[in-house]
């Protein structure tokens, strides 16, 4: 089943509970009642399997894979997605080193923006790192105009240094890749990195292998003089003046979305894994 059949209808534009999305969504409802999911509560509310019909365009085939690959990936990567509470992460939020910009981009997407000079990587692993992003995904993919629109992240790698470097090794590597490219119904519009220094090229060299080629198409590097090229991508006034721009200053930023991560504890809990052993563990993440 896909929306190709119904041509004269964009079925990313309608409510869950039209008419013309709901055959959609019971079928993929009933396949996944199908499928084996170990040790998963599975929801297959219509809130729920909406957000894997949008991310694959109503393609019902693919949008089952991305709902398996994403239980895989929860299941397999506990050391990231067993503990989503705020409180794993707070020394870094507070810290500012992430933020969700106010307003979206010209095509409705949403624009994260990650500072790695704020991570302190004595402090913080490159999984609770990670785990930022996956808790800030989990909230956003409950906006509509977001299943639409898709996402675009930007990452400042000023204060790049090996100490970071050193974090990132192939096990992680590939993991980055499985949510970027089929184990998280977002669609990922566009990476930027600006500021990068020339050292951090081998870790991307490392991360590249894993990416299909539309991701790879979709990333963008700017350097250090990055306002006129960034801003071919962006309008210049959603973004801080820090980068440029003429909205809420990066500080106000990082601490609007913080307030919001913190006020959506009980949801996070909720859907955080619990595998009954010490998140801290490792694993293999051998179905990417």
């Amino acid at each position: 089943m896909k929306a190709s059949e119904f041509p004269h209808c964009d079925l990313n534009d309608l409510p869950a509970d039209s008419k013309r999305v709901k055959p959609f969504v019971r079928e993929l409802r009933l396949r996944a009642e199908r499928e084996t999911f170990s040790r998963v509560q599975l929801d297959l509310s219509d809130h729920f399997l909406i957000k894997f019909l949008r991310a694959r365009d109503f393609d019902v085939d693919l949008a089952l894979k991305l709902l398996i690959n994403y239980h895989k990936w929860r299941q397999e990567c506990p050391e990231i997605s067993a503990n989503l509470q705020p409180s794993s992460v707070i020394g870094l939020l507070k810290n500012n080193y992430h933020g969700v910009l106010q307003s979206r981009d010209d095509a409705g997407s949403r624009v994260l923006i990650y500072r790695i000079g704020q991570w302190n990587p004595k402090e913080f692993t490159a999984y609770e790192v990670f785990r930022v992003s996956l808790i800030t995904s989990e909230l956003i993919v409950q906006e509509r105009e977001t299943q639409r629109n898709g996402l675009k992240a930007i990452f400042d790698l000023q204060g790049w240094c090996f100490a970071h470097a050193f974090q990132i090794n192939p096990s992680l590597a590939k993991k980055i890749s499985c949510v970027l490219t089929d184990s998280f119904p977002l669609k990922v519009r566009g990476i930027h990195l600006i500021n990068e220094p020339i050292f951090f090229r081998p870790v991307f060299a490392m991360i590249r292998p894993f990416l299909p080629d539309k991701i790879k198409q979709r990333i963008h590097f700017h350097g250090s003089s990055y306002t006129a090229s960034l801003f071919e991508h962006f309008p210049k006034a959603i973004f801080p003046p820090e980068y440029g721009g003429t909205g809420p200053s990066m500080a106000e930023v990082c601490e609007e979305w913080t307030d919001f991560i913190m006020q959506s504890e009980e949801y996070l809990q909720k859907i955080s894994v619990d595998l009954g052993g010490d998140s801290s563990q490792g694993s293999s993440c051998g179905h990417c």
